[in-house]
């Protein structure tokens, strides 16, 4: 159904507190918790938390008192719950967005708050803070002047393998999350596509009592994470691929697809295990084999 009052929509935001507030909630120490986001959490009007059990806590934590109305904010109801923020912007009120920890808008639906205020006029303004991406960069002691955050990985296992076979010859350095009971299969799996020596860290439960960094190369933190129960919040940091000095040519890995092929496999048999072999992207060995026409 269309809104009746959507040309309203502009009015507030100059004169009324109109505003959505995307900010950062501690990770795990609340010593993080910045002055700007107890200040924003009691003048706030709604409060989108993606879980407001943890929302609470937080405040319990803090001792704040929130005056706000408070609704879940997560991937899966963000269609219906756009509509309720939308609508409490619309009236003038002060919306505060947070997730379960660090920064909103990196890996959930908070863009998507973010965007629906854009395409509105609402006014968008950031509270910065705790983000364990720039956390585990930070600790990792991996090159920063280049890094690529990726999410979560696919969770079936064949989907993860291929994930990483995009990645394999990314030159930055990567950041990603993992759950703690798919931590050993993921580490498997950069170990298989980027090679066993490619250096990690791996960091867990960031800024929190137990929290423990481990770095080193794949093989090491595969064995690492076999060794004992994987518990905890993790950000996977892997250094970016350096091309090697001893890498073959073009013309060298297209004589190697032509020796496997005279064999009598397919050469999309022999594209599979050249780049198998030379840890490469099916893509860059069929690239090659068409260039080399």
């Amino acid at each position: 159904m269309m809104h009746k009052d959507t040309h309203h929509q502009i009015h507030h935001h100059n004169g009324g507190v109109s505003e959505l507030v995307l900010a950062a909630v501690p990770l795990g120490n609340i010593g993080d918790a910045s002055e700007r986001l107890k200040l924003a959490i009691e003048s706030a009007d709604l409060v989108a938390a993606e879980d407001s059990r943890r929302f609470l806590r937080l405040c319990k934590d803090l001792n704040l008192n929130c005056q706000a109305q408070i609704i879940s904010f997560f991937e899966g109801n963000e269609s219906e719950r756009l509509e309720e923020i939308a609508a409490a912007l619309r009236n003038g009120k002060r919306v505060l967005l947070v997730t379960d920890a660090g920064m909103p808008s990196v890996s959930d639906p908070g863009f998507r708050a973010a965007r629906m205020a854009i395409d509105n006029n609402f006014k968008l303004t950031v509270i910065p803070g705790p983000s364990a991406v720039l956390a585990a960069l930070a600790l990792s002691g991996l090159p920063t002047d280049s890094f690529a955050f990726d999410g979560f990985p696919p969770r079936t296992s064949g989907a993860r393998q291929e994930w990483f076979a995009q990645r394999a010859n990314e030159t930055r350095t990567l950041v990603l999350f993992e759950a703690p009971h798919r931590i050993s299969e993921t580490i498997a799996a950069i170990k298989d596509e980027f090679g066993g020596n490619r250096q990690m860290a791996i960091c867990r439960e960031i800024t929190k009592t137990y929290e423990e960094t481990v770095r080193g190369t794949a093989q090491e933190l595969f064995e690492w994470s076999t060794s004992k129960e994987m518990l905890g919040e993790f950000t996977i940091v892997i250094a970016g691929y350096v091309p090697d000095a001893t890498e073959k040519s073009d013309i060298e890995i297209a004589e190697l697809v032509k020796h496997y092929e005279a064999s009598g496999i397919t050469r999309k048999e022999a594209i599979s295990i050249v780049a198998k072999e030379l840890h490469l992207p099916k893509r860059k060995v069929f690239d090659i084999m068409v260039e080399q026409k």
